[in-house]
């Protein structure tokens, strides 16, 4: 049975009796007033779900009152109603903001489905604005540096136009974070946005991803299917990955941006298409052109304006800021109380370098609040000095102290495959970027791991290490270590 409670505004008794019992019996608590000054005075005491309000009203007008309501409330949902209104004065009211007009005498059951309409798009807009507020909480720059505010002040100077943006930066810096936020904030934000990795999907796929195919175009095309840039018609294609784009697939890219049109995989009829592409990439596709791995012309295309994410090892300074967002986050995604962190730790996730970014921080924060116990009944969880060496290895190697009884040489080793296991697991396990952290060859990396006897799984029998992941790196080890020499 409903609760709501509504707010019926009349000066005739009748009415008021007649109108109250009808939604009395459907479950509403309901209350009354004879003009506007008192309806004003019932707001005010206590919150409503809705208001029935005259429009002629001794004293103060209904559509006076109306306005007032409106400043006062925004979102509350006013019906208004009337035996003689003129249509001027039912244009007035809504354009004032009231949801719906009911002409006397009213009906049962016009009453209840014009307020069971009122309360259902008053739940609608409330869910619509908090939507919107978590979207604009999750698209939010965090962060007061220099290289951070000069990164929003590109996205806002960038957003509003139909200019094609080239995101680059390492993973873990942001990069959907910033094409979202571009989107979020151009003219298409109501419109379509549309993802596509194309390094997750195999080179003979990727052209029915992107354009789409009709039945019988290959082995399992049962049905005719639209691709990405059909589903991003009038709003925003955010190609991710675009330097794993395979070379087949280029062409076509560059097609669809010059000329606006597509053709689907096994058609021959045109398409028009309306899109602003944005695309990422942590390859240098300058480099890329150079070993005729991506067309010049496409990059051209592209790199309209380009967005360079920092590492977040060169603005550390936003690393309290980063963390306290994700503390209060983790905590409300995971349902649990509130948690702090400790100066000391909080030292320590500033020491640290970050080889997978802002992705590496949030994951390990949130971790850490997940696994944090309050210290006293009714207090915040705390996140301590030894919570966050237990989670980054490389820092808990620091506390590495003489074994007695034990060879020094065997004490180093140890030592030594703690911190290669760390900066390992750290980069999730590519061996390229595990080898430039630590400052070493990837081939003399890769003879180090063999000789520690470490694995995948971190120091444990499991999978063992391989290039995979690695791709982007470089082709091979030698051609790696050409370049890091």
């Amino acid at each position: 049975m409903s609760r709501e409670r509504l707010l019926l505004v009349d000066d005739e008794p009748n009415i008021l009796g007649t109108l109250r019992r009808a939604l009395e019996l459907e479950g509403f608590r309901v209350e009354v007033a004879g003009d506007g000054v008192l309806a004003l005075a019932r707001l005010a005491e206590a919150r409503f779900d809705a208001v029935l309000l005259d429009v002629v009203l001794p004293g103060r007008s209904g559509v006076e009152i109306l306005r007032d309501i409106a400043a006062a409330y925004p979102g509350l949902p006013v019906v208004m109603m009337s035996g003689n209104a003129t249509l001027e004065v039912a244009v007035e009211a809504v354009r004032l903001g009231a949801v719906d007009f009911l002409e006397k005498p009213i009906g049962t059951e016009k009453l209840l489905i014009t307020i069971a309409n009122a309360l259902r798009l008053a739940r609608l807009e409330k869910e619509s604005a908090e939507a919107r507020r978590k979207a604009a909480r999750d698209l939010e720059m965090i962060g007061s540096s220099a290289r951070m505010n000069a990164l929003v002040e590109l996205i806002r100077r960038a957003a509003p136009s139909n200019a094609r943006v080239l995101i680059t930066g390492e993973r873990g810096t942001g990069k959907e974070l910033v094409a979202r936020a571009v989107h979020s904030a151009s003219r298409r934000q109501i419109l379509p946005f549309v993802k596509l990795n194309c390094a997750a999907i195999p080179s003979e796929l990727i052209e029915s991803e992107l354009f789409g195919h009709e039945k019988g175009a290959f082995t399992g095309a049962t049905k005719e299917r639209p691709g990405k840039f059909e589903l991003a018609h009038t709003g925003t294609l955010f190609l991710d990955e675009i330097g794993d784009l395979a070379s087949s697939a280029q062409a076509k890219v560059l097609r669809a941006l010059q000329e606006g049109e597509i053709e689907r995989v096994g058609g021959s009829d045109t398409l028009r298409v309306d899109v602003r592409v944005l695309a990422a990439t942590n390859k240098d596709l300058r480099a890329e052109i150079g070993r005729d791995r991506f067309r010049a012309d496409l990059f051209d295309r592209l790199n309209v304006i380009p967005i360079e994410l920092p590492p977040l090892r060169e603005h550390k300074e936003d690393i309290p800021a980063l963390v306290d967002s994700f503390i209060e986050r983790a905590c409300r995604d995971n349902e649990r109380a509130k948690a702090r962190i400790g100066d000391a730790a909080l030292a320590l996730l500033i020491q640290h370098d970050w080889p997978g970014n802002v992705r590496e921080l949030r994951n390990l924060v949130e971790r850490l609040c997940i696994l944090a116990e309050p210290r006293a009944p009714g207090a915040p969880a705390m996140i301590g000095e030894d919570d966050v060496r237990g989670a980054l290895p490389h820092l808990r190697s620091a506390r590495v102290r003489l074994e007695r009884g034990r060879a020094l040489k065997d004490q180093l080793l140890a030592a030594e495959r703690e911190i290669i296991v760390g900066a390992l697991e750290a980069n999730e396990h590519q061996m390229a970027a595990t080898a430039r952290e630590l400052g070493l060859e990837r081939s003399h990396l890769y003879k180090k791991v063999r000789t520690l006897g470490i694995t995948r799984a971190g120091g444990e029998p499991g999978e063992a290490l391989t290039d995979e992941g690695d791709k982007d790196e470089g082709d091979k080890d030698d051609e790696s270590d050409k370049e890091e020499t």
